[in-house]
């Protein structure tokens, strides 16, 4: 034996990995979110996992979150990749590619992007280091249609619901309601009191009332009225906006943003009871959000993190290009919901293999006629594999029953022969033509 120390294998916290059996199911996942986005039109866009530094802290607060590069040898005269990082979201990474880009586009340009992503964060229930983000974004060159804002709730809601999850919400908001209150109230920072609401769910109102009166120099009334307008929800617009207006605080910007999440209220009326709601509590605590934003949750575990979130930026891409280029988006975390998910149990794993059809070997002289055979099959769209070497029959066919493959092919044992297949559930073999064969159709469920 080897005096080789061997490493003992552990996952590393943090970076999830799946069987086969639950992957499968991950895919087919991908694949429903996928053909949900193009039916509405937009286009997949990838770009690199890796960002300049310039670009990814170009907009909030997350240096302490971002991924550097360098090499384990480094070159300490080469400092090309010093600059580097991975990027912790996808909207930047598309601002990027869109200024970069410009010319080449129809605006208003719509994507969708499915990527994994890295932050450095502390690996909890929920929170990952590395997990698959699914987004959604238009940008256009000076201004976004308002209807946006509220056709990206729908798709998501569409998304979702075409999905087995347990019950969940999609909560709306718009940060000129929260910005506009706060004007009116004479509070000099804003920003500092939208990013201290932001975080209502996770420590209470108590603790937000002790931030805003302690760090961002509220006076006790101003932080009673600001927990005060994040109290209001509801689905309802006109019921929303008239509580808001109860509340007896003014300004321009803040009728500018009640105007338009009554917009996106209305427009998403039609959707299921509890679907859609106005919760102005949701604050979005990247700097960049300027208008509509969205979050999601899970009904029975709020504390969850949400499972969906975005919103609408003024001006992100605009920083890489002397255009105004605002945009809208909402981001499904994909890893974050199929994590909980598989965790309790919820997902009924798929196969651990894509084959429908195993070939038997029944010897090295027949190997042509099994390989002529996978080959036949494969070509009319069948998956198809053939047992890797000469065995027993019976330990080809186990195999095939480990691998939860469907159905197992005899070819011609000898010359003048007919095929054979086997349905591995129901346990029938019948003879068969590989140029005609098709798998049977699965019955139909009561």
């Amino acid at each position: 034996m080897s005096d080789q120390r061997v490493l003992r294998p552990a996952p590393i916290s943090g970076f999830p990995e799946w069987s086969p059996e639950i992957r499968s199911v991950e895919l087919r996942w991908l694949d429903h979110i996928r053909v949900n986005f193009e039916r509405y039109g937009f286009a997949s866009v990838e770009t690199p996992s890796v960002e300049s530094l310039d670009v990814l802290l170009a907009k909030g607060e997350t240096s302490q979150e971002v991924y550097t590069l360098h090499r384990l040898q480094e070159d300490p005269d080469d400092r090309s990749d010093a600059r580097l990082g991975l990027h912790f979201d996808l909207t930047v990474p598309f601002a990027r590619y869109v200024a970069q880009h410009f010319n080449e586009l129809t605006f208003p340009f719509k994507r969708y992007q499915m990527q994994r992503v890295w932050r450095g964060e502390r690996p909890q229930e929920g929170r990952f280091r590395e997990f698959t983000q699914c987004d959604i974004d238009v940008i256009n060159v000076d201004q976004v249609p308002l209807h946006f804002d509220a056709e990206l709730p729908r798709i998501v809601h569409e998304v979702l619901s075409g999905l087995d999850l347990p019950a969940w919400t999609l909560y709306v908001n718009n940060r000129k309601v929260l910005q506009g209150f706060y004007e009116g109230l004479g509070i000099a920072d804003p920003v500092a009191v939208i990013r201290a609401v932001d975080k209502l769910h996770k420590i209470g109102a108590d603790a937000v009332r002790e931030i805003l009166v302690d760090r961002a120099g509220l006076t006790p009334e101003q932080a009673g009225r600001c927990l005060e307008l994040a109290a209001v929800k509801g689905a309802d617009a006109s019921s929303v906006v008239a509580e808001v207006k109860r509340l007896g605080v003014a300004s321009e910007l803040l009728d500018q943003g009640l105007e338009e999440l009554a917009f996106v209220l209305d427009s998403l009326a039609d959707l299921p009871a509890g679907g859609v709601v106005a919760d102005l509590s949701i604050a979005r605590g990247l700097d960049y959000y300027t208008g509509t934003v969205y979050e999601a949750s899970f009904d029975d575990d709020p504390g969850y993190g949400s499972i969906c979130a975005g919103g609408r930026y003024e001006d992100l891409a605009g920083q890489f290009i002397r255009r105004s280029l605002p945009g809208v988006g909402i981001s499904i975390g994909l890893t974050r919901i199929f994590a909980k998910l598989v965790a309790e149990g919820r997902i009924a794993p798929g196969r651990s293999c894509p084959t429908d059809v195993l070939v038997v070997l029944p010897s090295a002289e027949r190997r042509d006629e099994a390989l002529r055979t996978a080959a036949l099959l494969r070509g009319r769209g069948i998956n198809t594999e053939v047992y890797h070497q000469p065995a027993k029959l019976g330990k080809q066919v186990q195999y095939a029953s480990r691998k939860g493959i469907p159905f197992v092919w005899f070819p011609p044992f000898e010359d003048g022969r007919e095929h054979e297949v086997k349905d591995m559930a129901g346990g029938a073999q019948t003879t068969a033509d590989p140029a005609s064969w098709a798998p049977p159709a699965p019955a139909a469920q009561g």
